[in-house]
């Protein structure tokens, strides 16, 4: 990161052609995509990644590195979850170094979170090692506490997303609607521990290298 966040309007299109931009022969590039819950990381990172296509891209989100339903209970954080400790960072600061140092004959697996069921999937994410741009999503990347603060160096650039708060909480509402939780329960989720996750992401903004508001 060199200096302040650039700050940008920009179509998905643009953001394609800045990520295909990063590649460079030889290498592998790490992209980070940021932002509050609701913000679509989790969209944009997929359609970036779907638009390179899977000679050119991998996708390995940081939800995969969730802590289990069963640990969450048994610390008491199953309420909070989603917050920074709810998540096994080590593990994710490890699997990024991996993919950093991954040789020419080395493929790297990695969990996948399924919001179907509410847990992730070891091993469910195939990186070959001829990849040369590994993109990575999630609430964290920016942030300077604990071993969270080991996660920027590790990657090349980070974009953060930015949307209004009406429609990201709109958006919040309904997934957690789509998977299981009552109208009132999904409103309760995204005002109260969505949101508390929310105010974390943003005081990180300034690290990011660019603000991205999609049009």
């Amino acid at each position: 990161m060199n200096g302040p966040a650039v700050e940008l309007e920009c179509t998905l299109g643009d953001l394609v052609d800045r990520a295909r931009g990063l590649v460079v022969g030889g290498e592998r590039r790490l992209l980070g995509i940021t932002g509050a819950p609701g913000a679509g990381k989790s969209t944009v990172a997929a359609r970036v990644a779907a638009e390179l296509g899977p000679r050119v891209a991998a996708l390995v989100a940081m939800d995969g590195f969730h802590l289990a339903n069963s640990v969450l209970e048994r610390l008491g954080r199953r309420e909070r979850k989603g917050a920074p400790d709810t998540f096994d960072v080590d593990g994710y600061v490890d699997l990024l170094r991996r993919l950093r140092a991954a040789s020419a004959a080395a493929v790297v697996f990695a969990p996948e979170y399924r919001r179907e069921v509410g847990e992730s999937i070891g091993s469910a994410v195939e990186v070959a090692p001829a990849v040369p741009l590994v993109l990575t999503e999630g609430n964290y990347l920016l942030l300077e506490t604990g071993a969270w603060a080991g996660v920027r160096g590790l990657l090349d650039e980070v974009w953060f997303l930015e949307v209004d708060d009406a429609v990201r909480l709109g958006r919040l509402v309904h997934r957690h609607e789509q998977f299981g939780k009552s109208p009132a329960a999904a409103r309760s989720w995204a005002r109260g521990s969505d949101q508390r996750n929310a105010d974390v992401i943003a005081v990180t903004r300034a690290r990011a290298d660019l603000v991205v508001r999609l049009v």
